[in-house]
């Protein structure tokens, strides 16, 4: 049975849906790459990274790499099933506003 489509607060912020669906394609992505895919400072990503954290949306990893340490970021199954039922809720409601007749809204 496939998840019942949910509209996720956590993920609709903006940058944490970029980070989402960034994160949807890969098994994980370098904290710089994140970052300057969407374009934002580090403390900005940080924040966003930490509330996908504590939902158990994404899983942090900090390891060498070309002599420095990095921070890679995954999502977690849980992520990946949040993500997906979100952009389910995405396109139910986008399907919505595509199937009204124009002309046929609220007139205030």
């Amino acid at each position: 049975m496939s998840p019942v489509p949910v509209f996720d607060p956590v993920i609709h912020a903006p940058g944490r849906l970029q980070i989402c669906a960034i994160l949807s394609g890969v098994d994980d992505a370098e904290f710089g790459l994140i970052r300057d895919r969407i374009g934002v400072s580090d403390s900005v990503l940080s924040k966003h990274l930490k509330q996908l954290e504590e939902a158990g949306y994404v899983a942090l990893t900090k390891a060498p790499f070309e002599g420095r340490q990095r921070t890679w970021i995954g999502l977690t199954a849980k992520g990946r099933r949040a993500f997906a039922a979100h952009v389910a809720e995405l396109q139910r409601l986008a399907a919505m506003t595509a199937s009204a007749p124009l002309g046929q809204g609220f007139s205030g």
